[in-house]
């Protein structure tokens, strides 16, 4: 049964109505029901929130976890919705059924998988809807050719199927497949431009890193979104950017400008994560990005590609294999600098890029909590969006709380509400809007996660309610709550 509860004397933040103010919020039936000074419900359950922040829940559009062990430390991070977007999932039925046959803490959704799609077609391969053991589709090089085009009409046809059944938009992994013809890019575009349904773009490289790339990854995404009409959305533009996030931000500001529904998404990391296979991380790629192999770590060992001959092994013998690549230095001012400024980008939304937790033994899922010793990923899965506030809000006081809460819940929610009637309740929090909220100890507020010590649950989330249930109490998990729920896509 959903709890009727009051929170009282808290700093209630709502970025849709951009009130700021000390006021009560009774939350009933899961919803958002009543605000003002001295609430009073017979039934209600009164939590104390002197000094401490409410706000919408965090609403992630690109998270990799697809897991109760993920999605918990994400909870801790302040997350209410967790979305499998950038790559997407096949078939998302599949995704959807697994997902609440096991019960899940936060909301979750899935897009159509690009790429999925056309290994399925290429190379002939089979999916689960797992993104685990869909990585090992990046050692096959069939599915990174140009498609013909009985090959293309039949894997769009695929997409297209997969949309009717509620994906929420096509997830492309175009960065995967980098050589492809730009036709067929424009192809996808239109075909979700018809559909009335976003696209999310791991842009494929910039002309910087290859000056003959088939297209600028970041001026063929602006391409597609002004001829077509539709919703594209750039995603971590901060890692496929690298240190010419001035120049790329500039093409992508120029795009909006002239009308395009393009977005963007960072996150504050001067490392990604991926599997080791890609495309981009093939020894003779390395140099265009001045990396080299010991930039580059393996997520499960933590250990650190010792050599180019290391590097073509682990690639071939395990693709899949998570890894950690760094792009940028934290420890350099400049480069401290990028990040800041793909975060600071004018609607710029906070995503975490998330990936899931593995353990020696292979395993990436347990409901053990505090999770078992030994589980590593990239330190963003836990902790992507205390950092950026903090680095934002707290520390340098470039984004107000309002401002803070627009980036990380109302803009996700916006750019998915067109088709996803259920995000026109979430990212806001004024009456009658969905009880996921997140109430803020901004004196506590920090990431606790590292490179080394990667699961280290960030700390200041007070509460967290998902669908008005509590997920996090009293700066506790609550371990029997399973109150997520699947969004889908009517279109």
């Amino acid at each position: 049964m959903t709890p009727t509860i009051i929170f009282t004397g808290g700093r209630y933040i709502d970025p849709a109505s951009k009130v700021d103010e000390i006021t009560d919020v009774l939350i009933k039936d899961g919803r958002i029901a009543e605000l003002g000074s001295g609430l009073h419900h017979v039934d209600a359950e009164v939590v104390d929130a002197t000094g401490l922040i409410i706000g919408p829940g965090f609403i992630d559009l690109h998270s990799h976890v697809n897991s109760i062990a993920g999605q918990r430390l994400q909870a801790m991070d302040g997350v209410t919705t967790a979305l499998e977007l950038e790559a997407g999932l096949l078939p998302v039925e599949r995704a959807y059924t697994q997902a609440a046959k096991e019960g899940r803490p936060l909301h979750y959704g899935f897009s159509a998988s690009w790429g999925m799609a056309r290994a399925a077609v290429l190379s002939n391969l089979h999916f689960d809807a797992d993104l685990v053991s869909g990585l090992s589709m990046l050692a096959d090089p069939h599915w990174q050719a140009d498609s013909s085009p009985a090959q293309l009409t039949q894997w769009l046809g695929l997409l297209e199927t997969e949309l009717e059944a509620g994906a929420l938009g096509i997830g492309i992994l175009q960065g995967y497949a980098p050589r492809t013809d730009p036709r067929e890019y424009l192809a996808v575009n239109e075909l979700a431009a018809r559909a009335g349904t976003p696209t999310f773009t791991h842009v494929r490289e910039i002309t910087e890193s290859d000056p003959t790339t088939p297209f600028d990854g970041t001026e063929e995404a602006a391409r597609a979104a002004m001829e077509f009409g539709g919703q594209v959305h750039h995603c971590h533009v901060n890692s496929t950017s690298r240190r010419h996030i001035d120049r790329v931000l500039s093409t992508i500001d120029r795009a909006q400008e002239g009308g395009a529904k393009f977005s963007v998404e960072a996150y504050p990391y001067g490392a990604g994560s991926t599997g080791i296979g890609a495309a981009f991380l093939a020894p003779e790629r390395l140099p265009a990005w001045e990396l080299t192999p010991s930039n580059i770590i393996l997520v499960t060992t933590g250990e650190r590609i010792r050599d180019e001959a290391h590097l073509r092994h682990v690639r071939e013998a395990d693709p899949g294999a998570a890894c950690i690549v760094e792009y940028l230095d934290e420890d350099n001012d400049a480069d401290r600098g990028l990040l800041a400024k793909s975060l600071a980008f004018p609607d710029s939304i906070v995503a975490s890029d998330a990936m899931h937790v593995t353990w020696p033994d292979g395993s990436t899922d347990t409901r053990q909590w505090p999770l078992p010793p030994g589980g590593r990923t990239h330190p963003r899965t836990a902790g992507t969006y205390a950092r950026s506030l903090r680095m934002m809000v707290i520390d340098h006081e470039a984004w107000t709380w309002i401002e803070a809460f627009r980036r990380c819940s109302l803009l996700p929610a916006q750019v998915l509400e067109g088709i996803v009637p259920a995000m026109r309740r979430k990212g806001r929090i004024g009456i009658g809007d969905d009880a996921d909220v997140v109430v803020i100890d901004p004196a506590t507020l920090r990431d606790q996660a590292t490179y080394i010590d990667s699961t280290r649950p960030s700390k200041g989330i007070t509460h967290l309610l998902v669908d008005g249930q509590f997920l996090v109490r009293d700066s506790q998990l609550v371990l029997d709550s399973y109150s997520g729920q699947g969004l889908r896509a009517k279109i």
